[in-house]
């Protein structure tokens, strides 16, 4: 990952204010996992927006990139990602390439995209909560943002990206630690 260590942090707060959203920072120790920050936030894990960042080839010529946002306690499908996009293949990004695209380090990963090649899906049931939770682009501090005012800041693509199984620790397991933020 290149630039400023915070500029995704400074970035997301200008905006958030520019726009008039309501959000609360909450400072904690420094933390990317999902159900450990879930605990420091003081929050149930389904109130987190758990983001992954995938990578989806159409053919063999073109790869395209998703930010892939789901409820904290929800397992992405990635094949409704492949699915949806039209995709040949779908994989978990690897690390360098999703800290580059997501402008922030591992665990830190924003629900907004600020890259042009990073298209933002969300999942429709990500919006029954009223507010969501995340790393704000930092370990160490994270953001309360109201739902209405995610969807109409980051205005996310919204389609079923979640699998009926619930989310456990297999998904981290498989590498998707390193390229996710709750």
């Amino acid at each position: 990952m290149t630039g400023e260590p915070y500029a995704a942090y400074e970035r997301l707060i200008a905006d958030l204010d520019a726009a008039g959203a309501r959000y609360r920072l909450i400072d904690h120790a420094p933390e990317g996992r999902t159900e450990l920050v879930s605990a420091l936030r003081g929050h149930d894990v389904s109130q987190a927006a758990k983001c992954l960042i995938v990578m989806v080839k159409i053919g063999k010529k073109q790869t395209r990139h998703v930010l892939a946002v789901v409820p904290g306690d929800a397992r992405l499908d990635l094949q409704a990602v492949k699915a949806l996009l039209g995709g040949t293949y779908v994989a978990f990004a690897g690390t360098e390439k999703a800290e580059e695209l997501a402008g922030s380090v591992s665990g830190t990963v924003l629900p907004f995209s600020y890259d042009p090649r990073l298209e933002l899906v969300a999942d429709p049931s990500l919006l029954d909560q009223p507010e969501l939770y995340f790393n704000a682009a930092r370990l160490d501090r994270s953001l309360a943002l109201a739902t209405d005012d995610y969807v109409r800041l980051a205005a996310p693509r919204l389609a079923p990206i979640t699998s009926n199984e619930t989310a456990v620790m297999s998904e981290e397991a498989a590498g998707e630690a390193a390229v996710t933020s709750r």
